[in-house]
């Protein structure tokens, strides 16, 4: 009885999946670093960057509002879909910006923004980005980069879902609001600090 019910509960809570559609000639690695404002507004200014969405990943609620994800009961983290072309930009280039603009080494907390849906993390998509971002997150805490060590997720794709289309393009549309003003305008200017060869 006992071993049937924990059955039918594993099956419930298995995540749901979502296909993926790439264009040729483009990769795919999905982010979490804080608020996706924040990470959609750095990655859109990047060379080989050719689509950035904002939106829920690594949860086990299908289709959650944003609503679901700041209340923290779906277990998705704030993530961004970034499309990019492996000739112009690689994978490791990507990391290297997704670590060195955010805080990874705070679990579940980017500044005054706290909960599960704030964690930093990497989804991804094969065997070869999974090496590339353990060896490059192993290397980077053997070289004491961070005062702390780095507790970013690095787990497979499994669901993602587009954020309202009100939170898309957010800083690009909202920049003069404090939020943006305060939290992700300096982001991007640490962007445009240490990384100005890698700007469109």
């Amino acid at each position: 009885m006992i071993a049937n019910q924990l059955k039918i509960m594993s099956e419930e809570l298995q995540l749901p999946k979502t296909s993926i559609s790439i264009p040729e000639g483009l990769e795919l690695i999905t982010l979490g670093a804080g608020c996706f404002w924040c990470t959609e507004a750095v990655f859109q200014r990047l060379k080989g960057v050719k689509k950035v969405v904002s939106g829920y990943s690594g949860g086990f609620v299908t289709d959650p509002s944003y609503r679901d994800v700041c209340n923290a009961t779906t277990g998705h983290a704030e993530v961004i879909e970034v499309y990019f072309d492996p000739k112009v930009i690689s994978l490791t280039e990507i990391l290297e910006v997704f670590w060195m603009t955010h805080d990874p080494t705070t679990l579940n907390r980017q500044g005054a923004d706290m909960g599960p849906q704030y964690r930093s993390a990497i989804f991804y998509n094969n065997a070869t980005q999974e090496e590339i971002a353990n060896g490059l997150k192993k290397e980077l805490n053997a070289q004491k980069v961070f005062n702390s060590p780095i507790v970013t997720e690095i787990t497979a794709f499994s669901n993602f879902y587009a954020a309202e289309i009100d939170h898309q393009d957010y800083y690009n549309q909202n920049g003069s609001q404090p939020y943006c003003q305060f939290v992700v305008k300096p982001k991007v200017d640490k962007l445009k600090k240490f990384f100005s060869d890698r700007l469109k």
